[in-house]
């Protein structure tokens, strides 16, 4: 939260001077000191959190990856002439412990072209797809593992 105070004041005066800088870094400071005292944080969590920003970011390129991926397939089905799409509803139990957690897997899911979230009650999720061949594999997808590996870090 601290590099991202100081980021938004660097961002918000549009300059980079000395002075910006050194009072940026005071200001930072205030309000990270306000969100330790005020916002159940602590150091402790800016740790954790910095330990898992390369574990996000491959979480968004994997994401990315699998987005543009669907996409392909996707448009290989509209255009093609000899496929009927099948759709499916499929249902499947997650391991995610955190309310954060079944969140991302749940917005990872309908933003991959192909696939909707329906419902997520507890850790069941209801996923609509547009062909079953979408559906295989899907409670055991890279991102069940990547968010689970996120949760892991706590």
């Amino acid at each position: 939260m601290y590099l991202l105070y100081f980021l938004l004041w660097v961002i918000f005066n549009g300059n980079f001077t000395l002075e910006i800088c050194i009072f940026g870094i005071v200001i930072a400071g205030a309000i990270f000191a306000f969100t330790c005292k005020f916002m159940d944080y602590s150091v402790e969590k800016e740790k954790q959190n910095y330990r898992k920003v390369f574990k996000f970011l491959r979480y968004v390129c994997v994401l990315i990856m699998e987005i543009v991926k669907a996409n392909f397939a996707v448009i290989h089905m509209i255009l093609s002439e000899k496929e009927e799409a099948e759709p499916a509803l499929v249902s499947f139990q997650s391991d995610m412990k955190t309310p954060v957690g079944k969140a991302l897997l749940a917005n990872a899911i309908t933003l991959t072209p192909g696939t909707i979230t329906v419902s997520l009650e507890n850790s069941e999720f209801v996923v609509h797809c547009l062909d079953d061949d979408l559906a295989v594999g899907m409670a055991d997808s890279v991102f069940v593992h990547l968010i689970s590996d996120l949760e892991k870090d706590k």
